[in-house]
């Protein structure tokens, strides 16, 4: 199955009746050799700095400047982000091949990169 990710679920709507992906499912379309998922916009966020350290919470002058060794990112807190992201990650680990539908430009790259990452942990 090719995979098209979307950036909202109206894009992803418009592409599954071009491509033919007719049957909704749970998260996605499905349909003549495609899955096509949507993100909401940004699924994931940057780390904050208590992510990092716990004594980075709280700002304390002689902590900064605060630089992680390798900056993270992390879903955000919110049940329908988590539920949309696992059909991502499902969906993602069971396909050959990932079309990136998101926004051109730099904020809709992003969020593709994003959703896509290995290990979505604290860095």
């Amino acid at each position: 199955m090719i995979l098209c990710i979307a950036e909202k679920p109206s894009v992803a709507k418009d592409i599954a009746e071009v491509i033919g992906a007719k049957q909704r499912n749970n998260g996605f379309y499905e349909g003549n050799g495609y899955w096509v998922t949507w993100t909401f916009g940004h699924l994931c966020t940057l780390n904050e700095p208590h992510d990092y350290k716990e004594n980075w919470k709280y700002w304390k002058l002689e902590d900064l400047p605060i630089v992680p060794k390798k900056f993270g990112i992390k879903l955000i807190d919110n049940d329908g982000v988590k539920r949309q992201f696992a059909v991502i990650e499902k969906l993602v680990a069971s396909c050959s091949e990932v079309i990136n539908c998101g926004d051109a430009g730099q904020e809709g790259e992003l969020i593709q990169r994003w959703v896509l990452a290995p290990g979505q942990e604290s860095g």
